[in-house]
């Protein structure tokens, strides 16, 4: 029998076993406090056939990351769930500017793909952080801290102190995926699982919800470019 490596989180602040599977495959229990370890290897072995299903998925978990094509004149790049030409060329602001084009500074033309990426975190923190705080008001949810992270696997993650994270990369998707991924977090400050409980929440505060999931099924991999 296939042995099945894990790592645990205890908390004691948590009251239920939860199983994680990360973008880079590795298994995470979060168990509370006190969990003996036979206990969670049952729990492990019961979920066995969904643990290698979900290790196994083809586009889910394929390689982080794939290196970004080079950014010159002519090519483009995503943003909001759309494709925008990329041109290199003086700007008043010697930054990086927008304008139904990406202009990136001539005088960061050896850094481009290194602005361009800083970019795309402003312009995440600048559009998820005040979405965040509405639908977690919706939601009637308190959040202690919300980051927008440079996570290489997740799009979004939730900690038992309610600190949520999202992954900069989101900023490049259409506006109901990123709306999808800040409801399902949230969601998860109301219902640790993915319960039926857990979906009726998401679907009833996001009726794209479905759209979305399948949406990053298709395309997430573009979003993990280095750009």
């Amino acid at each position: 029998m296939i042995k099945l490596n894990y790592k645990i989180v205890r908390s004691p602040k948590r009251k239920k076993l939860t199983i994680t599977v990360e973008r880079d495959r590795s298994i995470i229990i979060h168990a509370p406090e006190g969990t003996a370890e036979e206990t969670i290897r049952r729990v492990v072995e019961s979920k066995r056939q969904w643990l290698f299903d979900k290790i196994n998925h083809t586009q889910k978990y394929q390689a982080p990351h794939a290196p970004g094509k080079e950014l010159v004149n002519g090519e483009s790049a995503p943003y909001l769930g759309r494709e925008y030409r990329i041109e290199v060329t003086e700007t008043k602001s010697g930054m990086v500017e927008f304008s139904r084009r990406f202009m990136i500074p001539l005088i960061q033309q050896s850094r481009r793909r290194e602005v361009l990426r800083d970019w795309y975190l402003n312009r995440a923190k600048e559009t998820i952080l005040p979405r965040v705080k509405r639908y977690a008001d919706a939601l009637g949810v308190k959040v202690a801290e919300v980051n927008i992270v440079r996570n290489r696997y997740r799009w979004g993650s939730c900690t038992v102190k309610s600190n949520v994270s999202f992954n900069w990369r989101l900023i490049k998707a259409p506006m109901f995926v990123i709306d999808y991924v800040i409801v399902h977090e949230l969601a998860h400050l109301m219902e640790g699982n993915h319960t039926p409980r857990f979906w009726n929440i998401v679907r009833a505060n996001c009726p794209t919800a479905e759209k979305a999931k399948a949406w990053l099924k298709e395309h997430g991999q573009i979003l993990e470019e280095e750009v």
